[in-house]
């Protein structure tokens, strides 16, 4: 197929990671084998009480046909605080890391090369204890698929428009909205419809009697404005334990902070700030972040009966994305793939 035809999440590679766990003897040997079904009992306790987990990553081959990964350890941590909130066994870091690392080397010739072109890998965790009731898994298997992907927006920035519904509610303190857990995406596939129904891309959710903002879809949230205090501002909101840590993100803030060139602040906030700073002309840009689009810029949303724009560039009605949107996807581009400066050093070649 060529490249440009890809299609995300659609077409799979040759061969799988896969490792077995049990209560009796922990960790199996990990293979790597062709790409099959899988085989379970229907009793499995992952199919009935979700008790599965995974993550989203990627590889990237750069100008020299070297593999490159980026920042893969947060995901490797990330994915073992989700295994530990399912009460799943967590696996060592390194190591699996280095397993997905000689599937990427045998699935090489799968990455297809080209600025916004990677490799999308779905390490996954899952259940596979055959029992009908609600209790720690006795047996466990952790797999890694993979899937060639093209650029999220082919023929560049296609912003988006956002229903903001309180009726609708992602996570809640003492839940599970900091891990990657499967129910967590499984409760907003129902507003996620309802929304492109509505004509709007995804759900800016919103969370309290306050409105508070939290993410975007499968995404964290940013708005950039002025502040209350006359200062320009970056704000997302904090790792309260409802907002998944994306790894996106925290890049994000990184870079935003070693511009020095902003105010960059995580803390809660509310619809109705967001609102009032459209009303007043304060507001400057707002954008998702995620890994699969790096970012996602974001151009209104509706809140109750009403539709509120924000601008993309207040410089460019014509442009498709605000600046700093733009600056933090290039700089993120350029790292994944090995081109420029790498100052935190999360481009890793795989050797």
């Amino acid at each position: 197929m060529p490249k440009e035809e890809l299609k995300f999440g659609v077409t799979t590679t040759d061969h799988m990671l896969e490792v077995d766990w049990n209560v009796k003897t922990g960790f199996g040997a990990p293979r790597i084998t062709p790409y099959h079904n899988l085989s379970i009992d229907p009793a499995s306790s992952s199919l009935h009480y979700a008790l599965q987990c995974f993550e989203g990553m990627k590889a990237y081959i750069d100008d020299n046909d070297q593999i490159r990964m980026f920042r893969p350890m947060e995901n490797m941590k990330r994915m073992n605080k989700s295994l530990d909130r399912l009460y799943m066994p967590q696996f060592d870091k390194e190591e699996w890391l280095a397993c997905i690392k000689e599937l990427l080397k045998v699935e090489k010739e799968w990455i297809p090369k080209g600025m916004g072109y990677s490799l999308y890998i779905r390490p996954t965790g899952i259940s596979t204890h055959p029992f009908i009731g609600v209790g720690p898994a006795a047996s466990c298997k952790l797999f890694v698929i993979c899937s060639p992907v093209g650029p999220y927006y082919p023929t560049g920035f296609a912003p988006i428009k956002l229903l903001a519904d309180p009726k609708y509610v992602r996570a809640w303190p003492g839940g599970t909205g900091n891990t990657k857990i499967g129910g967590n995406y499984a409760m907003g596939m129902q507003a996620g419809i309802e929304a492109q129904n509505k004509g709007y891309s995804q759900m800016l959710w919103l969370f309290g009697d306050n409105h508070e903002v939290t993410e975007v879809g499968t995404m964290n949230q940013f708005f950039v404005w002025i502040n209350k205090d006359g200062e320009k501002e970056m704000v997302t909101a904090p790792l309260d334990g409802t907002i998944l840590p994306g790894v996106t993100r925290d890049s994000v803030l990184q870079l935003a902070r070693s511009w020095n060139e902003f105010k960059v602040t995580e803390r809660v906030y509310n619809i109705h700030e967001i609102i009032e700073a459209i009303e007043e002309g304060r507001m400057i840009e707002a954008f998702g972040s995620g890994t699969a689009a790096i970012v996602s810029p974001v151009e209104g949303f509706k809140f109750l009966d009403t539709d509120y724009a924000i601008p993309l560039d207040k410089d460019n009605s014509s442009a498709k994305a605000g600046p700093i949107t733009i600056r933090v996807s290039d700089a993120i581009q350029n790292c994944q793939y090995g081109k420029g400066e790498d100052p935190f050093g999360w481009s890793v070649v795989v050797e």
